[in-house]
Formats: C-alpha cells, sequence, structure tokens
C-alpha cells in the first residue's frame, strides 16, 4: 500500500449551497483540470519518498498514537464492552465511495487483533486549495482542542485527529495553525447571522469553531461532534491550514495578517455512517433536506481508489452513544499560499468585543475575502478560551 492515496475535490454540479457560494463553472472546471494535473505530480513525489526510513517511522507512530488514543478515550468514557461489529453495505454505496473506511469491524480487543491492521491505514492526501473555504469562515476564533460548547453541540462526539504532511517530501509539517468549523447536529453555524443560517447568538456565537496547532507528527486533534447536514450540501467538516503564523503571546489567538493559508479543506463522511447518525437525537429533528455525497457540487468526479475524500473512523464501544474516533492525512504542498485565492473569503472576524459581519465577504454580495490590512475590526483579538464542555 502506497504511504498515501491522493484525490482532488471537483465542482461537479453548481447547485445552492450556502447563500453567497456562487463560482463561475468555466473558472472551477480549470482549476479542477490544474489540481488533477498537481495531483498527478505529487503522488509521484509521495511515491518516491514514501519508502524511505523517517517515512515508514512515522507511520509506525501514527499506529502506536491511534491505538493509544482509543485506548484512552474507552477508558475516559468508561467503555469496557467490544465496539460494535458495524459493516458495511457496499453494493448500497456509490462507486467512489466503495472503500471500507470503518475500522470498527476489523477491531475485536483480542490478543491476536493487530493494531497494525486497525490503525495503519492511511488516508488522503489533499492538495490545495482543494476546495472553496465557504463563505462562513471566521477568522479569530479561540485556540482550543474541545470545540464543543454547553449549548447547541450535541450530538454523536467525535474525537478527529489530522495529520499533515509535505507532499514533496513525506515529513510532517509541525507549528501548523488549523482552523475547523462545521454545522451543528441541526444544520447551523455558528458565528454568523443571515438568511439561511440564523445562527443562536449571532455573531458572537462560537459553536463547533477553534483552532489547534500541529505537532512534531504533523498532528491536530480536535473534539467535537459529528457534523449535521443542511439542504445543498452533503454533510462535510471544514478545514483551513495557516503556516508560518503567528500566535498573539498574551492569549494565544493568530496575529492578523500573519502567515500563509497553505491548505482549503473540506472532509466528507460515507453515507451510511451518516444515515446511521442521524437517526439519533437530535439530528432526527433537523428538517432541511439531505444532499447525499454524489449530489453535492463538491464531489469526487473520478470514482478511484487514489481518490478519497473521507476520513478513517472507529465506532469507540457499542453504539454510536460512544462515540467515534476519526482520523485523515492531508498531504498539502508547504510552499503554496491561497490567501489571494477567490475560494478564501472570511466572513466574520472575532475579537474581544465579539463577532463582526465582514460586508466585503462574497457571503453577502461584497466583493470577497477581507483586506487582512485594512478592514479588520478594530478590536483586540478575545483573551482567553470560551467556555467548552467537559469529555
Amino acid at each position: 500500500m502506497h504511504f498515501f492515496k491522493l484525490f482532488a475535490l471537483t465542482a461537479a454540479t453548481l447547485t445552492l449551497a450556502h447563500p453567497g457560494e456562487k463560482h463561475d463553472p468555466e473558472i472551477v472546471q480549470r482549476e479542477v483540470h490544474a489540481r488533477d494535473v498537481m495531483a498527478a505530480r505529487a503522488k509521484r513525489a509521495v511515491n518516491a519518498c514514501a519508502s524511505t526510513d523517517h517515512a515508514k517511522n512515522l507511520q509506525r507512530r501514527n499506529i502506536a498514537r491511534r491505538a493509544r488514543t482509543a485506548r484512552e478515550l474507552r477508558h475516559a468514557r468508561g467503555i469496557s464492552a467490544n465496539p460494535q461489529k458495524w459493516r458495511r453495505d457496499l453494493s448500497a454505496l456509490e462507486e467512489w465511495e466503495s472503500i471500507n473506511h470503518n475500522r470498527t469491524d476489523l477491531l475485536d480487543f483480542s490478543p491476536h487483533t493487530l493494531e497494525s491492521v486497525i490503525f495503519g491505514a492511511n488516508t488522503s492526501a489533499i492538495l490545495t486549495p482543494t476546495i472553496t473555504d465557504g463563505p462562513y469562515y471566521v477568522w479569530g476564533e479561540v485556540v482550543r482542542q474541545d470545540v464543543r460548547e454547553a449549548e447547541y453541540s450535541d450530538g454523536v462526539d467525535t474525537f478527529l485527529e489530522v495529520q499533515y504532511i509535505d507532499v514533496n517530501t513525506c515529513q510532517p509539517i509541525e507549528g501548523a495553525l488549523v482552523d475547523i468549523w462545521q454545522a451543528n447536529a441541526t444544520g447551523v453555524y455558528s458565528g454568523i447571522s443571515t438568511s439561511g443560517n440564523y445562527a443562536a447568538d449571532g455573531w458572537d456565537s462560537t459553536y463547533l469553531r477553534g483552532i489547534q496547532q500541529t505537532d512534531k507528527d504533523g498532528v491536530a486533534t480536535f473534539q467535537t461532534v459529528f457534523p449535521g447536514h443542511y439542504e445543498g450540501r452533503a454533510t462535510h467538516t471544514h478545514l483551513l491550514t495557516h503556516l508560518n503564523a503567528t500566535l498573539n503571546p498574551s492569549n494565544g489567538t493568530l496575529v492578523v495578517g500573519t502567515g500563509s493559508v497553505a491548505h482549503i479543506g473540506q472532509l466528507f463522511w460515507n453515507e451510511v455512517l451518516r444515515s446511521a447518525v442521524e437517526e439519533t437525537d437530535p439530528y432526527n429533528t433537523n428538517t432541511q433536506e439531505v444532499t447525499s455525497n454524489a449530489e453535492d457540487m463538491w464531489s469526487v468526479e473520478q470514482a478511484s481508489s487514489a481518490y478519497d475524500p473521507f476520513p478513517e473512523y472507529l465506532y469507540l464501544g457499542n453504539g454510536l452513544q460512544d462515540g467515534l474516533f476519526a482520523w485523515i492525512q492531508i498531504g498539502i504542498n508547504a510552499s503554496a499560499d491561497y490567501t489571494d485565492n477567490s475560494y478564501y473569503s472570511i466572513a466574520a472576524y472575532y475579537d474581544e468585543d465579539g463577532g463582526h459581519q465582514n460586508t466585503d465577504s462574497n457571503a453577502f454580495g461584497g466583493g470577497g475575502g477581507g483586506d487582512m490590512n485594512g478592514t479588520m475590526p478594530s478590536g483586540a483579538v478575545p483573551s482567553g478560551a470560551m467556555p467548552s464542555r467537559s469529555a
């Protein structure tokens, strides 16, 4: 098995998604072609370094870390029962969804189960920019590992591990600052108050948003919940990665205008897992129409094992009530910078005075992303961390 599998995310159909998320179909198709060419080159580069000693050592550390994480998560939740042997009906999936990312059915916690079988799977390397950041990106989120809050964060607890690798060297990228944001179980994003997405507490809300820094193995981890769906988009989780950015020493938040935007991406979740989650409360109260992965405007075009948008995942216990552990590897070109790319759009800013709409954002009829030199609110960045519920 190659050290990574590469995939490109493409715009298959330009259906309505978030209000304001509009892109020229011809431009999108040109960029899709460019990303396919980049993917082919990067795959050759990854294959060339995948057999090196440092790549093999990193893989061994990955297996040990993931196994340890699963054990610690189970222990913290008091889970003693073996995980449910939940199997997928592969014939019911789209062709490009037929890769089995569910590791639960491989795990029986017997002395004969190899951790390398369970935790050795390497997921897709994602080339920048994989996809638009959508019009609901907020600059200035709090640095925190647990992005759940006391309100509006109910759902299936999901521990997400994201690992960043330089596709040119197979070396982990240490010190990257990773933004994560997603809709809650009823399909609403925090930090935004506009037609189609009126968050409780409006621009001041921060649930299911946060930033983490990657460690020496290129790993950032988040405690979140499985995302909810909303009309026009398949279920997904947003990621945006800053390199060489500066943290404010007084409160650990990002300093405005520093660093590069090296990756813009979305993680997708397979339909069988999504369906199982949405049978539970409060997902089953979401009245918005479901959009499948195949119907999504940013779906995967090639039905190949080389293009894989789904994280690996593991049920921690007998059912979803015990939570999920999911992981994915993301390969990026560390020298890339998409700060000025049309896909990079800042919808709002968050500072010590709360949230502020960016009226220049294309989400609200403006020209695009925020001007990092001029249009930031005058207030300082927030101090301290937002309240977060315990695990």
